[in-house]
């Protein structure tokens, strides 16, 4: 029966947590689901509101107004997947994505690629097409009944390895009748080597295309170089923008995928600076980075930090009303049915139903983990032959995380990301905990954006 309740832009908000309900109501009532939530005593109700000098007519009215919504069980509701998180936990999984790594190479050299400028703790190299055919067929064998299939062409830099991209693009369509499936493709690049042909096929091919860029030219420059020093902001910029144009007017799926550091925690003037420029599909997140680099964020940072979602989240409202709103990815909840159980209690299923792929046939949980060799999971030749690691990936959840299991944004972060968890904490079966204070901010920001614009 777990309830959340904060005060922003003017509103008072109440999370039902279990059931996703959310309500914007009046001040009375805002204060008795507050003492309500302490200790379920009506007549504690009572008595605070007689000191405040508040009529028992007022009194019982809010209090009918609060027994109807929990009838309705829109309110104090009850934990509607604790009694069969066992259950989950041995559920049978399919694959269902792959994030195939065609090149461990790269033409810039971002200060903050977690893949070591595409090397990902190892060597350069490229997939060659016989690795990600065998990659796809994997896929299809181990995918179940489940008809749509995620493959993410990933780096390092995926456009250097373009004619293998195009021909593994072509093999998996080759597959798709007489297997009953179809391929969803996603490409991530930097932009650097973009160009009309390749323009012109992805917007044939791909159902998604994610652009790297990181906001203003100054903050973009500086953590995203060649690897002599001059910044790429003037050379991908153009292109990003009339591929992003063009996506648009066919009805097709981008985003803009940038990161904050240190050196820009006022990242709201980014997210603005990226919609100012035309584009209405952006994402800017927190570089997740060791401590001891200069361009981490520290605990120290997220007092900034959350008054940035502050910012942006008004500035996103009044833009909306003015008909010039754009999507933040960190602010996209759906609060109407939200994603299925498995994915409110998992997160993106890495190492069960999401795996990556190197370009010599590795597969391992997800790409952050690459080259730990304690998560190596197998190959496209063998197959998965370590079950007991996809095993320990299976059972973690929002219910085996003793941090997630109170909080109120559970449901939305499912967890968080495994990978983060093990990098700071040297456990899947924990959290990052400044991700954590910035998901919770996220996720007020995104219900508060949502009752400002209904109301």
């Amino acid at each position: 029966m777990q309830i959340h309740q904060y005060k922003s832009n003017g509103l008072n908000i109440i999370l039902d947590v279990p059931g996703g309900s959310v309500h914007v109501v009046d001040e009375p009532v805002y204060e008795a689901v507050g003492i309500l939530r302490e200790n379920r005593d009506e007549d504690e109700v009572r008595r605070a509101f007689a000191l405040k000098g508040i009529s028992s007519e007022e009194t019982e009215e809010v209090l009918g107004e609060i027994r109807e919504l929990r009838q309705q069980g829109l309110l104090f509701s009850e934990e509607p997947y604790a009694p069969s998180v066992e259950a989950f936990a041995k559920r049978k999984t399919v694959v269902k994505a792959l994030c195939l790594h065609v090149a461990h190479d790269c033409n810039l050299a971002c200060r903050y690629c977690f893949a070591g400028e595409g090397e990902y703790h190892g060597r350069r190299a490229i997939m060659d097409y016989e690795t990600g055919c065998r990659a796809l067929d994997f896929l299809i064998a181990n995918s179940g009944a489940r008809h749509n299939l995620e493959v993410d062409f990933f780096g390092g830099e995926p456009l250097l390895n373009w004619e293998t991209v195009k021909k593994l693009v072509a093999y998996g369509r080759s597959l798709e009748e007489k297997s009953g499936k179809h391929f969803r493709f996603t490409i991530t690049t930097n932009g650097v080597l973009l160009n009309d042909e390749i323009m012109e096929f992805c917007n044939r091919e791909m159902d998604n295309v994610v652009m790297s860029v990181d906001g203003r030219k100054e903050v973009h420059d500086r953590m995203r170089p060649f690897r002599k020093g001059s910044g790429s902001y003037d050379l991908i910029i153009p292109k990003f923008l009339k591929f992003a144009e063009q996506r648009r007017k066919l009805g097709l799926k981008y985003y803009v995928r940038g990161t904050y550091t240190r050196w820009n925690t006022d990242f709201a003037a980014d997210v603005l600076h990226l919609a100012d420029l035309g584009f209405d599909q952006i994402s800017v997140e927190p570089v997740v980075a060791p401590p001891e680099m200069d361009y981490a964020l520290r605990e120290e940072d997220l007092p900034v930090l959350l008054e940035q979602y502050d910012i942006l989240a008004k500035e996103m409202i009044r833009r909306e009303k003015e008909g010039k709103g754009f999507n933040f990815f960190h602010f996209m909840i759906d609060l109407t049915g939200g994603p299925c159980v498995y994915k409110r209690l998992s997160g993106c299923g890495s190492g069960t139903e999401y795996l990556a792929v190197t370009p010599w046939g590795d597969f391992y949980p997800c790409h952050q983990f690459v080259g730990m060799e304690q998560f190596l999971l197998g190959n496209v030749r063998d197959g998965i032959v370590r079950e007991d690691t996809v095993e320990s990936f299976k059972r973690v959840n929002v219910y085996s995380k003793p941090a997630c299991s109170s909080c109120f944004a559970r449901f939305y972060c499912s967890g968080g990301c495994l990978a983060n968890s093990w990098n700071f904490t040297g456990s899947i079966n924990d959290v990052y905990e400044i991700g954590c204070a910035l998901e919770r901010k996220r996720v007020e920001c995104a219900i508060m954006i949502k009752a400002a614009l209904n109301e």
